[in-house]
C-alpha cells in the first residue's frame, strides 16, 4: 500500500518503478492497442523504423496530478493536428532515450529538464507511420513555464492522471488503414481528442500501472 493518494504524482512514481507485466523489454506485444492490432504491429515491428522517444510528463500537483500533452500543428508532416506528448526522433548525440525525451521537450514546449524527474520507461511502441517509441515516465514539479515552438505545437494544456487512468474513459473505436481495419482507442477529454499513439501509450501506462 501506498502512503500517497492514488492519482498522486508520489504514488504514480511508486507505480512507474514497480510496474506490473514482466519486463518492459519483453512485454510490447501485451498491451494497449497492440494487442488489438497482432498483425500490424508484426508488421510495423519488421520495418525499417526510426527510433524515437516521449517524455510521459506527470506533473505533481498535490493529490491530483496532471498529465501534460500537446497538440501538433496543422502544419506538421506526420501526425499533424494530433494530441501527442512531447517527443520527437532520436538523434545520434542523444545518449538514451531519456536524453531524447528531455531534448524534445525543451525544443517543443520549453519545460526545463531541471524539473524533471525521469522514472522508468513503457514498453516499446511500434507506429506503423515509421517510428520504435520509447515512453519515458516522468515526475514534473511545478515551477516550470510553457514556451510552445508554434512549428511544431498549436497548444498546451494538462488532463488530470485520474480521468486518463480510468478504463470508463478508454473507448475503442476502428477505421480502415492501407485495406486493413484498424483498431486504436480514444478517450475524448472536454472539447479534445485524445486517440491513435498518444491513447495506446496511454492504455499502456494504465495495464501496467493502475489496471
Amino acid at each position: 500500500m501506498s502512503d500517497y493518494p492514488l492519482f498522486s504524482a508520489g504514488d504514480f512514481r511508486r507505480r512507474a518503478l514497480n510496474q506490473n507485466g514482466g519486463p518492459v523489454d519483453h512485454a510490447w506485444r501485451d498491451h494497449g492497442d497492440h494487442l488489438l492490432n497482432p498483425t500490424l504491429v508484426d508488421l510495423a515491428a519488421g520495418l525499417k523504423l526510426k527510433d524515437a522517444a516521449v517524455l510521459v510528463p506527470v506533473v505533481d500537483d498535490g493529490d491530483e496530478a496532471k498529465v501534460i500533452l500537446t497538440q501538433r500543428t496543422s502544419t506538421m508532416r506526420k501526425h499533424s493536428g494530433q494530441i501527442a506528448f512531447p517527443g520527437g526522433g532520436i538523434d545520434p548525440e542523444d545518449r538514451s532515450p531519456e536524453q531524447a525525451a528531455l531534448r524534445e521537450a525543451e525544443e517543443e514546449i520549453g519545460l526545463d529538464r531541471s524539473f524533471v524527474e525521469t522514472l522508468s520507461r513503457l514498453p516499446t511502441y511500434y507506429a506503423a507511420t515509421g517510428f520504435r517509441i520509447t515512453p519515458v515516465l516522468s515526475v514534473v514539479r511545478r515551477g516550470f513555464e510553457i514556451t510552445p515552438n508554434p512549428a511544431e505545437v498549436d497548444d498546451v494544456f494538462e488532463v488530470p492522471l485520474s480521468f486518463l487512468m480510468n478504463a470508463a474513459n478508454h473507448q475503442r473505436d476502428s477505421r480502415e488503414w492501407d485495406g486493413t481495419e484498424r483498431h486504436f482507442y480514444v478517450m475524448p477529454y472536454e472539447e479534445r481528442n485524445i486517440w491513435g499513439i498518444t491513447a495506446g501509450i496511454l492504455r499502456t501506462l494504465y495495464e501496467r500501472l493502475y489496471a
